[in-house]
C-alpha cells in the first residue's frame, strides 16, 4: 500500500535487471547504515548486489522530461530493515553508489533524496528475443570510469518464473523501501511499489570492473570473487514515492559522525 499522505515522486518501468549478489564483511557495510536502521541478513548473510537496469517511460511528478525518459542505471547496493511506528519491519535497500548517463538525473536525485548518483557514459547489450519462451539470452551494461569501460552481464537459462518464497531472488527483489543517509546525520525514507517480479536462473554471469577505483577498496576483495548467485529480473511498471525525513536527534548525528571516522579510518586501513 501507498505511504498515507504521499505522493508519487516517481513512475517508471524498471526492466531487465541483471544482479549478481555477493556475501560481505558486515564491517565493511556498517559505517554506510543509515541512522536508525539495522543490517537485513539472508540466512545469517550479509549481501551486497550489483544491479544493472532499464529506465523506460519514465515520469517526474507526472511529467516526461525529454530526453531523460529512457536510460540506464547500475548500482551497488546492500540491504537494511527499520520497525515502523506501527511496529512492523520495512525491508530496504541503501545506494552504495548509482550510476547514469545524464547529468540532470544525478543531480535529481541528489537534490531529492541525498542519493549517490554519478553521471558516466553508459550503454548495454540486450539479446533476449525469446528468452521468455526459454531461449537462451543475454543482457548487459556497460559504463566508462576511471579511463576505462565496465561491464556487467549475465546469461539466462529456461524460461522467467516468479521468485520462491524465502529464496534468495526473493530476498534480492522484494525489499520496498529505501533509505539514503543524510548530511546532518539524519535519514530519509521512501517507499518503492511494483508486483513481484520473475526471474530467470543465471547459465553464467561477469563483472568485469576495477572495483577498487569504482567502489573502494573495502569492496574489492568480496566483489573479486564468484558472485554466490546471479539472476536476471524481467521487471515492471514502479512507482516511487516522495521521501519523509525520519525523526532526528543529536544522538542520531554524533552516532553519524562517529560512524563517518571509523569508515574513513576502515578504508585507510585498506589503501583506499
Amino acid at each position: 500500500m501507498p505511504p498515507t499522505g504521499r505522493r508519487p515522486f516517481l513512475r517508471a518501468e524498471w526492466r531487465y535487471l541483471v544482479m549478481l549478489n555477493y556475501a560481505v564483511d558486515p564491517a565493511i557495510l556498517d559505517p554506510l547504515v543509515p541512522a536508525g536502521t539495522v543490517l537485513d541478513r539472508w540466512h545469517d548473510q550479509t549481501l551486497v548486489s550489483i544491479v544493472g537496469f532499464r529506465f523506460d517511460d519514465t515520469r517526474v511528478l507526472g511529467a516526461a522530461i525529454p530526453f531523460h525518459r529512457t536510460f540506464d542505471e547500475v548500482n551497488l547496493r546492500f540491504y537494511v530493515r527499520r520497525r515502523s511506528e506501527a511496529g512492523d519491519w520495512r525491508r530496504a535497500v541503501v545506494f552504495v553508489r548509482e550510476l547514469v548517463p545524464r547529468r540532470a538525473i544525478a543531480l535529481l536525485a541528489r537534490w531529492c533524496y541525498n542519493e549517490p548518483y554519478t553521471a558516466v557514459p553508459m550503454r548495454h547489450e540486450l539479446a533476449l528475443n525469446g528468452a521468455v519462451d526459454g531461449a537462451p539470452g543475454r543482457a548487459a551494461y556497460l559504463w566508462r570510469m576511471e579511463d576505462r569501460w565496465h561491464r556487467l552481464e549475465v546469461r539466462t537459462v529456461g524460461r522467467p518464473a516468479p521468485a520462491a518464497p524465502g529464496s534468495e531472488a526473493a530476498f534480492v527483489t522484494e525489499h520496498y523501501w529505501g533509505y539514503t543517509a543524510q548530511p546532518d546525520g539524519g535519514c530519509k525514507e521512501y517507499q518503492v511499489v511494483h508486483p513481484p517480479w520473475r526471474v530467470w536462473d543465471a547459465a553464467g554471469a561477469d563483472f568485469d570492473c576495477d572495483v577498487r577505483r569504482v567502489y573502494g577498496a573495502g569492496f574489492a576483495e568480496c566483489l573479486a570473487e564468484a558472485p554466490r548467485s546471479a539472476f536476471l529480473a524481467e521487471g515492471s511498471e514502479v512507482t516511487v514515492y516522495s521521501g519523509r525525513r525520519l525523526p532526528f536527534t543529536a544522538e542520531a548525528g554524533g552516532a553519524a559522525a562517529e560512524k563517518h571516522e571509523r569508515e574513513v579510518q576502515f578504508f585507510k586501513r585498506r589503501g583506499g
